[in-house]
């Protein structure tokens, strides 16, 4: 069995996951990094380069390998995920939003290869390489992610971004579905 069916066939049991059985189907999956190496190329001038492995109506799966760049604090619209660091250590820091104001940055937290963490709905956080390790990890979401808002704290703005986009703010307009200013 290949890893693409391995994946499909666990994801594709899910309807509408609860938290616990995204993370249980996550561990039961048991990728490596053998398993994810092939789909890992250059981050060219951006955070993260990431590859969706699988994708269907109630979830996706992503791989994405990091440079030294951290990328902008960001929600996942209203999906919610587990990401699994696969190498290396990862620095996640969450912020609170309060409506149309900047994200105020409330804690930051390291996790070492191995780990697993939770992204809830509309929760903010940003990620960065804690480590000269390469750092690499999976996430797995639910419903697979659409309308996720992208924060630059500099320019005091958010924007909504399309699924070309990462967590990063975006680069064409084609990126940009709608651009907030906040105070």
């Amino acid at each position: 069995m290949t890893i693409r069916d391995r994946i499909k066939e666990k994801l594709d049991k899910l309807t509408n996951p609860t938290m616990k059985e995204l993370k249980e189907v996550l561990q039961s999956l048991e990728l490596n990094m053998d398993d994810v190496h092939p789909y890992l190329q250059s981050p060219e001038g951006k955070p993260y380069y990431r590859k969706l492995l699988y994708q269907n109506h109630a979830a996706e799966l992503l791989v994405m390998n990091w440079s030294d760049m951290e990328c902008a604090p960001h929600d996942h619209g209203d999906s919610m995920g587990w990401i699994q660091v696969m190498n290396g250590n990862s620095v996640n820091t969450i912020f609170e939003v309060k409506e149309n104001q900047l994200p105020q940055e409330i804690f930051t937290r390291e996790y070492k290869e191995g780990s697993f963490f939770f992204a809830p709905k509309k929760g903010v956080h940003k990620m960065r390489r804690g480590s000269e390790e390469a750092l690499v990890t999976l996430h797995l979401y639910s419903p697979p992610i659409e309308g996720m808002m992208v924060y630059d704290l500099e320019k005091c703005a958010a924007c909504l971004v399309s699924e070309e986009c990462g967590a990063w703010w975006p680069e064409n307009m084609k990126q940009k579905i709608k651009e907030i200013q906040i105070r």
